[in-house]
């Protein structure tokens, strides 16, 4: 069974609170890789580590006067110790070693939420894929009726998209976990490289082959980019249901729970709004991507113009992405799927979707391309003409029947054997081994 997070675990993480106690955890390691050093004392680190605390309340008021994070918090804890040995508290560290590590973690730990979405939400696409598997539908292209597919193809390529986006979500989480405690610009000048081996290690990062006062920020818009990525592949499946829900198709339909009004206005109405919700918020992951590239770009060893972006669009994206993930999943567990219209929509360009099958026969009997395409078209524009005339029983096989240059060439029932959707669903099995499904 998938372990389940709460879009709460997801706030959680990126909440003030939660950034604190990383801080602190970063801060007193790094201290305690230093009595290993024999810089700070071990009666200093045991003060230290028995006191250590801060109150978001008083690190706020702190920085109201301060008009910097770090220092408000750092003084804040070094009142907690109240004690001579608090100044070996953030010795030699610079507010990006302890602030980039913390963020390593945070986006770590959010990568895993994410992932677990991912995973479940390929537990029920599977569910339904082998539940439709030869369930017969129109394939369309340019919207328009082309050749026949199953519904389950359909979700079996759902499937295989979101294994790219479990991909994705992996590499973006061993890309960003990353820490670096090298000091004010990355030279380790007052802190030997074993105390940024000891912290990254303690909390599952490796540290940064090389970094200026900050970890470099490709990294992390390589993260927003998966992201980004992730939430493009929802917006296409929202997009593809919502389509499938029209009025004038109604193949599918997003689950209308008892109670739940449509429309202010019209009672009749069941709108597609979930996934119409999900197709505008991928837009936002989009533009947050945009704004992790803007910041890959600073001046020499740092600026600070990363940092009031950052506070934004990683707390926003991710808890955004889990939203949407976990959305999706329930969106996909309870879509109403209607075979019946996928029959009857199957049925209203009246066969034509065997245009190529035949096209292909006559080229295999030893007809041009060009005689056997001219061939199969004008059978079909007369079937087109048929169906827009209202002529009853003019459908495509009747139409190529009708037509001695097309008999000419074909024997008894042959026709008829071409024209059937199990020419066409000949490979579904083997379409499904190939995803794992």
């Amino acid at each position: 069974m998938i372990q389940r997070y709460s879009r709460q675990e997801m706030r959680d993480i990126w909440s003030e609170q939660r950034k604190l106690e990383i801080w602190l955890q970063i801060e007193l390691l790094a201290s305690e890789a230093l009595v290993k050093e024999r810089i700070v004392p071990a009666a200093d680190f045991k003060i230290m580590r028995q006191r250590a605390a801060f109150t978001i309340e008083r690190a706020r008021e702190l920085e109201k006067t301060l008009n910097h994070d770090v220092i408000a918090f750092t003084t804040c804890v070094a009142e907690h110790i109240n004690d001579p040995a608090s100044r070996w508290f953030h010795f030699g560290l610079t507010s990006s070693d302890i602030g980039d590590t913390a963020f390593a973690v945070q986006m770590t730990q959010s990568a895993d939420i994410l992932i677990a979405d991912v995973k479940a939400l390929r537990e029920v696409i599977a569910r339904r894929a082998r539940e439709y598997q030869f369930t017969p539908c129109i394939g369309r292209s340019h919207g328009i009726h082309a050749e026949p597919t199953t519904f389950g193809l359909k979700l079996a390529l759902m499937y295989d998209e979101f294994a790219r986006a479990l991909r994705r979500l992996e590499t973006a989480r061993e890309t960003v976990a990353v820490g670096k405690i090298s000091g004010a610009v990355g030279t380790s000048a007052h802190l030997s490289p074993r105390v940024e081996a000891f912290v990254c290690k303690k909390l599952g990062l490796r540290p940064a082959p090389i970094a200026t006062q900050v970890v470099q920020r490709d990294i992390h818009a390589e993260f927003q980019m998966a992201m980004a990525l992730v939430g493009a592949s929802i917006e296409r499946w929202a997009t593809e249901f919502r389509h499938l829900q029209r009025t004038e198709v109604l193949e599918t339909e997003e689950y209308f729970a008892k109670g739940q009004k449509g429309s202010s206005a019209m009672p009749h109405k069941r709108n597609p709004i979930t996934f119409e919700r999900l197709t505008g918020l991928a837009r936002v992951l989009r533009a947050n991507a945009v704004a992790a590239q803007e910041n890959v770009a600073l001046w020499h060893e740092r600026d600070i113009s990363h940092s009031s972006v950052e506070r934004v669009i990683f707390p926003d994206s991710c808890t955004l992405l889990d939203y949407m993930l976990t959305l999706l999943i329930r969106m996909m567990d309870g879509l109403l799927v209607y075979p019946e219209n996928m029959k009857r929509n199957l049925g209203l360009s009246l066969g034509m979707w065997n245009s190529q099958t035949v096209l292909l026969a006559l080229v295999r009997k030893g007809l041009s391309r060009e005689q056997a395409y001219d061939l199969v078209q004008r059978n079909a524009m007369k079937t087109w003409a048929a169906k827009h005339e209202g002529v009853e029983g003019a459908d495509f096989l009747t139409q190529l029947k009708s037509d001695p240059d097309v008999t000419s060439h074909f024997g008894r029932g042959e026709l008829e054997k071409l024209c059937s959707l199990d020419f066409h669903f000949k490979e579904v099995k083997n379409r499904f081994k190939s995803v794992g499904l």
